[in-house]
């Protein structure tokens, strides 16, 4: 049997009706104490949304992407309303009042970011009753065993809902992949990446240090695409580099890039435009600085080579 889990969170009742009203591609399911890691799951396996007593029903869900510690202002730059209030200062206030802190004592406290994409809301005639084994007196959440008869009972329950509502196997944001030992169910989901989760998992794997520079000051770093979304490159780690926002304006316009055995390399370009460029040239030829544990988070070849061939000036 699978032996994957199924966490079911106790969730703020105005920030789950926020992000139903809004249903985000992605979010940050936040802790604000920012203390314990969240153990619970693996990638891809399901958080479910179990609202506060005595509406006692999960009333949807999402995967599980990663958690990680984040300051309140890199949570909100990554996933604005996302965190589930309207404006930064909304979502600071929250936080604060969480705390019983202020903004004088705790200008930006790191919280806890259980980051999930593909969320689903269930329509109120589809909320699930909580398992008969849920007790009154927990406070962050439970974890069900996949193996568990309350697990699979609940995974069947949330894939009945998926599968009748828009949030079924043609998804575009889901991939499905046949997997006969998944809760029984044929399927294992791989839901794509959203923007958010991209920043916040080239910033955790490189990291918090500019690959190229080495620069740590948080604010002035940016997770930068190798090839542009826009240009149909994916919000996975390994299309991504942590880079100090000017050398990051200068990869995307082309007067920087990366070889394939991740040197740097500067374009002669930059003296020829701008009449300038010592920095920037000190850098040429230069190994990259900082590279993500995960040898699968690590440029790819295959949008390093897109990046040589069609953004950058030579």
């Amino acid at each position: 049997m699978c032996k994957s889990n199924i966490f079911v969170g106790v969730t703020d009742n105005d920030w789950y009706n926020y992000l139903a009203n809004n249903q985000p591609d992605e979010l940050n399911f936040w802790q604000p104490g920012g203390k314990k890691v969240f153990r619970a799951l693996q990638p891809y396996d399901l958080f479910l949304f179990k609202l506060h007593s005595p509406l006692n029903y999960i009333a949807g869900g999402g995967f599980f992407v990663r958690h990680a510690f984040l300051p309140v202002s890199l949570a909100w730059e990554a996933f604005g309303n996302k965190n589930g209030t309207p404006d930064y200062i909304s979502f600071a206030q929250a936080i604060h009042k969480y705390r019983k802190s202020d903004r004088k004592t705790e200008p930006d406290p790191v919280i806890g970011c259980i980051i999930l994409t593909a969320p689903f809301f269930f329509d109120r005639a589809d909320w699930i009753p909580v398992p008969p084994d849920w007790k009154p007196n927990i406070v962050q959440g439970k974890t069900y065993s996949g193996d568990s008869f309350a697990g699979r009972s609940l995974y069947q329950q949330v894939e009945e809902r998926l599968k009748r509502s828009r949030y079924n196997h043609s998804d575009p944001d889901i991939i499905y992949e046949p997997d006969g030992n998944r809760y029984g169910s044929g399927y294992t989901a791989f839901p794509r990446l959203g923007q958010g989760a991209f920043r916040v998992m080239v910033t955790e794997a490189y990291h918090r240090r500019c690959a190229i520079s080495g620069e740590k000051t948080l604010p002035v770093l940016e997770s930068a695409h190798i090839q542009p979304y826009s240009q149909q490159g994916p919000h996975n780690p390994n299309n991504g580099l942590l880079l100090r926002q000017d050398i990051h304006t200068l990869f995307d316009r082309g007067y920087l890039t990366i070889s394939e055995d991740l040197h740097v390399e500067v374009s002669k370009r930059i003296k020829e435009d701008f009449g300038n460029g010592r920095e920037y040239y000190s850098f040429h030829g230069q190994q990259l600085l900082e590279l993500p544990d995960n040898i699968q988070e690590r440029p790819s070849s295959q949008f390093i080579q897109w990046h040589n061939e069609n953004v950058y000036l030579g």
